[in-house]
């Protein structure tokens, strides 16, 4: 399978209903979800657009639902301040891409890294973290698509940032930091 965009006329033939709850979150409306490759490469175009280069559709009607759902798109050098989720279990299935999941002690000291790719890359392709560890991602391809499920409801005090991590505004020092993490795992951006 190919790697590269898909026109925008076969960009607008989208099979999926949504609704938009910003311009980084989506819902679906559908009874029965269901997501193809135009409706990926959409949502691709749709991350290049926003300032944080990213989107998630959210498959779950809402945010009480008791499992959460959610096809993400990152593109590469996005930032994903380290953070962890309290009273939450999350896995993560590659779809497309390749990352590096760094996950670290509540001190920022690296403790695992996981070498993420879709099933054909030969790298891990499917992570499941029972417990509250902070981690970020690495992004070395164009796009990370990938199926995150996580146990709802949200509630945004339940996602605890690194104090170590820097806050996202700070683009110079977030660049520095993914780059000081990468050089630290030996790998690259």
């Amino acid at each position: 399978m190919s790697n590269r965009l898909i026109s925008l006329n076969q960009v607008k033939a989208a099979s999926m209903r949504v609704t938009k709850v910003n311009d980084e979150v989506l819902t679906a409306t559908a009874a029965i979800v269901q997501i193809g490759r135009v409706d990926i490469e959409m949502l691709k175009r749709q991350a290049l657009t926003n300032p944080r280069r990213r989107i998630r559709l959210c498959a779950h009607p809402d945010t009480a639902d008791r499992l959460h759902e959610m096809l993400i798109v990152h593109t590469r050098g996005a930032y994903v301040r380290p953070h962890k989720h309290l009273n939450k279990s999350e896995s993560v299935h590659i779809i497309e891409g390749e990352v590096d999941v760094v996950f670290f002690d509540d001190a920022g000291a690296v403790v695992e890294v996981v070498r993420m790719g879709d099933y054909g890359s030969g790298r891990k392709f499917y992570y499941r973290v029972g417990g509250p560890l902070y981690h970020t991602l690495l992004i070395s391809s164009e796009f990370l698509v990938f199926h995150e499920v996580t146990n709802g409801p949200f509630r945004r005090e339940d996602t605890v940032f690194a104090p170590w991590g820097p806050e996202e505004a700070d683009t110079v020092a977030c660049a520095a930091f993914q780059q000081r993490v990468a050089a630290s795992i030996g790998g690259g951006l």
